[in-house]
């Protein structure tokens, strides 16, 4: 399934009308930052309309590049819906520049039979999830990081791998120094307390406390067990409050990548989105499950600073670490009825 800007067929209209709630309903079980859900959704007669919702933007995302990059995996999502029911997707990327929120409108072009591939992924969305607690033992399932490149590459986007040694002492010693930072702003924490579900919320949105692990001491980051040193510092939504629940024993991640794009563009960003949640679904269609760093590149410096230490040919937009899961706990999402515009 790839992108494609062949103008919709206005007769299939009724279609997208007469299956919106579902099709928004598998877009929005896309990954977003911090769970925040930061789209909205506008059915016409022809066209489905994604929108971002500045209202959730995170404080510490003054351009919205993160909030633009969950959007773009949910535009992956309506797409993968759309195929589900037997047509091509027809997407019009940033349609109007002079109305920001509106990211991409998508219509419904020829028919074809979903693939093989395009199945697995979409029975895969509704236990895929972002991973913050160990791994389990075991290699990942053979040719599949090769895949997870051609997802990216077919979605205008680059996965570079971060290889055991150099490279990856020189990422691990930045996002060490950079966490240890963070750790103890107060903007950074105060984002993290404000997105922090505890265990048993009824809350829609947010990252839940069986999805993350406590801390011990309010300030600190996670408590990382030595043999897990090539786990990446990750951020800390328990804030010593003892909400988190998930086990951070167990084994490292078995791979480190970089999700890299050429440009640094809004479209760029929502290129960066889609290719992470196309990959993303692909390897949770195979018990294989993420964690995911934006935290380390929010701030430009930084990102540069990754990008020339590790020689990317791009601009880095997201850090996974990948490894098997052999359970699943997915966090909530709102229904259809709250992210349709009026």
């Amino acid at each position: 399934m790839t992108e494609t800007t062949i103008p919709a067929s206005p007769a299939r209209g009724s279609i997208l009308a007469d299956r919106a709630r579902y099709l928004i309903a598998t877009a929005a079980r896309a990954p977003s930052v911090h769970n925040s859900q930061p789209w909205r959704f506008r059915v016409g007669e022809s066209a489905i309309e994604l929108y971002c919702d500045p209202r959730r933007k995170l404080q510490v995302d003054p351009v919205g590049r993160e909030m633009l990059i969950s959007c773009g995996a949910a535009l992956f999502g309506l797409r993968l819906a759309v195929r589900s029911l037997g047509y091509l997707p027809m997407v019009d990327l940033l349609p109007d520049p002079a109305r920001l929120r509106l990211l991409a409108r998508v219509g419904v072009g020829p028919a074809k039979p979903m693939t093989s591939a395009e199945r697995q992924m979409l029975k895969a969305l509704p236990h895929r999830h972002t991973h913050r607690g160990a791994f389990g033992p075991g290699p990942l399932p053979a040719g599949l990081l090769a895949g997870l490149q051609h997802d990216a590459l077919a979605e205008g986007a680059t996965l570079v791998l971060v290889e055991p040694g150099l490279a990856y002492e020189r990422l691990a010693d930045i996002a060490t120094a950079v966490n240890r930072r963070l750790a103890v702003d107060p903007h950074t924490r105060a984002e993290s307390w404000r997105w922090s579900r505890s265990p048993d919320s009824l809350a829609l949105d947010g990252v839940p406390g069986y999805a993350f692990p406590a801390t011990s001491v309010p300030g600190t980051l996670p408590v990382t067990p030595r043999r897990q040193r090539r786990r990446l510092p990750q951020r800390d939504f328990d804030l010593g409050r003892g909400l988190g629940l998930e086990d951070a024993d167990g084994s490292p991640p078995v791979a480190t990548a970089v999700l890299v794009t050429s440009g640094d563009s809004r479209a760029d960003w929502l290129r960066a989105g889609q290719a992470l949640h196309r990959l993303l679904a692909h390897a949770a269609s195979k018990w294989v499950f993420a964690s995911l760093d934006s935290q380390l590149l929010e701030v430009t410096l930084i990102r540069a600073l990754i990008r020339d230490r590790l020689a990317l040919p791009g601009a880095p937009q997201l850090l996974l670490q990948l490894g098997v899961v052999d359970s699943t706990h997915p966090t909530a999402r709102r229904p259809p009825d709250e992210l349709i515009e009026p």
